[in-house]
């Protein structure tokens, strides 16, 4: 999901970190695992593997360097893409897994990846529905209004397939439901009606150019400061 540009990328006051959902006394700006990784390719709507179900986190995958390269890499493309969260298949790999580094409203910043994960269905009583802008980096430029419940629950497991429950509210809520519904093989604009899908997919192309040299940019920068870094 694209970083919503109401939403700082800044310390809260409390300064609070939930990695993996758990709070953390400290935590780097820039997440260890984006300073391991690769940038890849993002892709964009329109490709196949954007839009089909991924397949599933086989049991001998857990655990394995492999794994753990392709999370590295997923959080140094969030990274330069200015996002909020990434699925696998946003990058061409089709599994079930994302990653996010997102603050919600309360200034709280949230990272972490889960494997495998499913949303919870949330009783009727327990969901309010909250309109707010919505991007992608899939849908490179465009925002557009959706509304989705301002709560989630997400359960899955983590690198080494240890079990693991996130839940978010307001915009991380937004967050994780925007990534499962990747994984399912849908984006935010398949949730719009059609005029407003029709006016999206126009913004894209005429900002796409922009967007792509932005990510350049900031491609080079993580990597001058992977250099700094070693």
């Amino acid at each position: 999901m694209a970083r919503r540009e109401s939403v700082e990328r800044v310390e809260s006051v409390r300064g609070q970190v939930r990695l993996q959902g758990e709070v953390q006394a400290a935590y780097p700006e820039v997440p260890p695992e984006a300073l391991r990784g690769e940038v890849r390719r993002v892709t964009v709507v329109g490709e196949g593997v954007l839009h089909r179900r991924c397949r599933d986190v086989a049991e001998e995958e857990f655990g394995t360097p492999a794994l753990a390269r392709l999370v590295d890499d997923m959080f140094a493309t969030m990274r330069v893409a200015e996002g909020a969260g990434l699925a696998a298949n946003q990058i061409g790999v089709d599994l079930q897994l994302f990653v996010w580094d997102c603050f919600d409203e309360d200034g709280v910043r949230h990272v972490g990846h889960i494997l495998n994960p499913v949303l919870d269905e949330l009783p009727a009583g327990a969901r309010r529905l909250v309109e707010a802008e919505e991007g992608c980096l899939s849908v490179p430029g465009p925002y557009a209004a959706l509304a989705r419940p301002d709560r989630a629950v997400v359960r899955g497991r983590d690198l080494d397939g240890r079990p693991l429950v996130v839940e978010g509210h307001g915009y991380f809520a937004r967050c994780l439901q925007h990534e499962a519904d990747h994984l399912g093989g849908g984006l935010y604009i398949d949730r719009l009606a059609a005029r407003e899908r029709r006016a999206a997919l126009r913004r894209m192309e005429e900002c796409k150019a922009e967007v792509f040299a932005g990510r350049a940019v900031r491609a080079e920068e993580l990597a001058a400061l992977r250099r700094t870094s070693v």
